[in-house]
This record gives C-alpha cells, structure tokens and sequence, in this order.
C-alpha cells in the first residue's frame, strides 16, 4: 500500500520541476492539482513565475490539464488565464477523474504525468493508474478544513516513506 503512496518526484515547488527530463521520459501531458499546488487555496490570482512556467510547457512539447476537487467558476477562471483545460469537482482520487483528464490531454496513462500537494489525492489517483507522479510541497498553510485533517496522516507517511528534502 505504501508503495501507491510514494511519488516518482518529490518538490519544493512546481517551477523545480525538470521539463526537460520529463520530456525525455516520453511525458507529453500533465494532469496538475490547483490548490496547494499552482496557487494557493481558494486564491483567483496568480503568480508572474507560475504564468510563465505554464508558458514554457510547449517548448517542451508538453499540455497540461488542471484537475480540482474545488468547484467549477475559480476553477476554470484560472483555467482560462493560462490559456488550458480545467476539470472541476473532479473527485480525487477516484479513477474516473484521472481518466478524463487524460481524454482532454489525448495521453496515455504511460504519457502522463501528475502534479500535486496531497498524497491522498494526487499521488495516490496517479499511482493506481501507473502514472508518474511529483508531489509539490504545499504553497500555503491555510486549506480546506478536511484537507487539514488528511494532513497529519500524510505528515506519518512521509516519515514512513522517508523521501528526504523536495528538489
């Protein structure tokens, strides 16, 4: 069980993310958490290196897709600020959500990367699907009370993975 819960990456953010390696490993879509992860919780702007980074994917003959359990409006808002697809209410980490993602992307499980603060959700939808999967440190303290809880839990499974400081 613990082996779906380890990420293939481990990160302190998403801008530490190698595109070129990623590229190399025949990744050609990205299926990227919201909250936590491109910006912080329930927040509309965005940041200047974020825009950019999410410039620079096609470079790398990489497409992205954010996926979000968070509701539709901010979702697809920020969605359509960086100029790609966004799913909403998505239910992670439930199969069907990953799937969908990839279906917009045109990627196969093989082809497709998951990008993520949560263990639970991102890390652990990815690896049930044989994606690659990087965990990104969260931006911010401040979440969705549930979230909060699942944290402490995800504290002891860091520990019990031993995955050492992000990139």
């Amino acid at each position: 069980m613990l082996e779906y819960l380890r990420p293939d990456l481990y990160v302190r953010s998403l801008l530490r993310i190698p595109l070129e390696e990623l590229s190399r490993r025949g990744i050609r879509g990205l299926i990227i958490d919201l909250d936590n992860t491109v910006t912080e919780w329930n927040r509309l702007a965005l940041d200047l290196e974020v825009q950019e980074w999410f410039c620079r994917l096609s470079s790398y003959n990489l497409k992205a897709c954010l996926l979000s359990n968070n509701r539709r409006k901010r979702v697809h808002i920020i969605g359509q600020c960086l100029g790609i697809p966004a799913l909403s209410k998505a239910g992670k980490p439930r199969a069907a959500a990953f799937y969908r993602a990839m279906e917009v992307l045109g990627t196969r499980p093989e082809e497709t990367a998951v990008i993520g603060d949560q263990l639970f959700t991102d890390v652990l939808g990815g690896k049930r699907l044989g994606l690659y999967t990087i965990l990104a440190v969260p931006l911010d303290k401040r979440e969705f009370i549930g979230t909060r809880f699942i944290r402490l839990l995800e504290r002891v499974v860091l520990k019990w993975l031993a995955l050492g400081k992000p990139l």
